[in-house]
């Protein structure tokens, strides 16, 4: 029976609605493909802007540093280098940058040197834990963790016997740090403890690992470092310090050791220095929908400012929350 013509008009009619349907579908596909690849797109193209910006950042910091070295043989708070500046507003969005002292912090890597524990800096160790009330015990772990021998320091210490019941199991170092926060991997060392010495939830960072023995510089030390100077000295004996050395900080070790808070008091001046070689530079940009943020280990020597090392970070290396330790 042949096809009534009404019936051949239905048949023609779904079938034009069919393509229309199936070329709107495609249409729309097209074009939210299109948008989300140009999204994508800019996304890249301000990350990689930022990028650039933060890396400018970083030339900045190089070059304050190195006119810093030519000026002056103190560095201290007061100085250009050390302030915090504001944000600069560039194409499409902010840049900002700020330079740290490093050895304005206690150096976690002297406490070993030439795989060897030195008991002067191990004593100094201890006076910063008693000082932020943490346990003195728990130097004698991270000194194990440090030298270059296996034998476990009496009564506190930890070598691979240790570390190898944990799960996952790992081996005790046996060398200096290359980044604080291997301090999470050492026996004792919890997510608190770790919180309180690297400054995590708002606090101040009190130590560093830096690659090499350095001295500390009394003025960019906090109040609670400079109690390490010597036995005996209190939180309030570091906060006259502070105050003592004012905005320019002092100009020479003899004022410090002057001071009536380490008068009679055995001070190891070998150990400190009224200028610094060793800076972190923290730069952040936001371009867009794009975000970039560095950390730069500079090391200043003779006046020249070299990048030891860079890395893109998520969280403010400064504060950073402290990872969770390995049970």
């Amino acid at each position: 029976m042949n096809a009534t013509p009404r019936s051949q008009a239905g048949v023609a009619l779904l079938t034009a609605l069919l393509i229309v349907s199936l070329a709107t579908v495609a249409a729309v596909a097209m074009t939210s493909r299109q948008q989300l690849d140009m999204r994508r797109t800019g996304n890249l193209l301000h990350g990689e802007q930022a990028w650039a910006y933060v890396l400018g950042a970083e030339s900045w910091a190089r070059v304050v540093l190195a006119r810093d070295a030519k000026e002056s043989e103190v560095d201290h708070l007061g100085e250009d280098w050390a302030m915090q500046v504001p944000a600069s507003f560039v194409e499409g969005g902010s840049v900002s940058g700020r330079v740290i002292d490093l050895q304005g912090r206690f150096n976690l890597n002297n406490l070993v040197v030439d795989g060897e524990a030195d008991s002067a800096a191990i004593a100094r160790y201890k006076r910063l834990l008693r000082t932020l009330k943490l346990d003195e015990s728990l130097a004698d772990a991270l000194v194990d963790w440090l030298d270059k021998d296996i034998d476990t320091r009496f009564p506190d210490g930890a070598e691979d016997e240790t570390y190898q019941l944990l799960d996952p199991a790992y081996r005790a170092a046996n060398r200096l740090m290359a980044d604080v926060s291997e301090l999470r991997l050492v026996k004792g060392y919890d997510a608190e403890v770790v919180a309180t010495l690297l400054g995590a939830n708002g606090g101040v960072p009190f130590v560093t690992a830096l690659p090499e023995a350095t001295a500390l510089n009394v003025n960019t030390a906090t109040a609670e470092v400079l109690t390490t100077l010597a036995e005996g000295l209190t939180l309030a004996d570091g906060e006259a310090m502070v105050e003592a050395r004012g905005d320019n900080g002092f100009e020479k070790l003899q004022d410090l050791l002057q001071q009536p808070a380490l008068a009679g008091r055995q001070v190891d001046a070998d150990a400190l220095d009224v200028e610094s070689h060793w800076f972190l530079t923290v730069a952040e940009a936001n371009v867009g929908q794009g975000r970039a943020r560095l950390a730069s280990l500079m090391q200043r020597d003779r006046g020249t400012v070299r990048v030891i090392g860079r890395r893109r970070v998520f969280a403010d290396p400064v504060r950073a929350p402290a990872p969770p330790r390995a049970e």
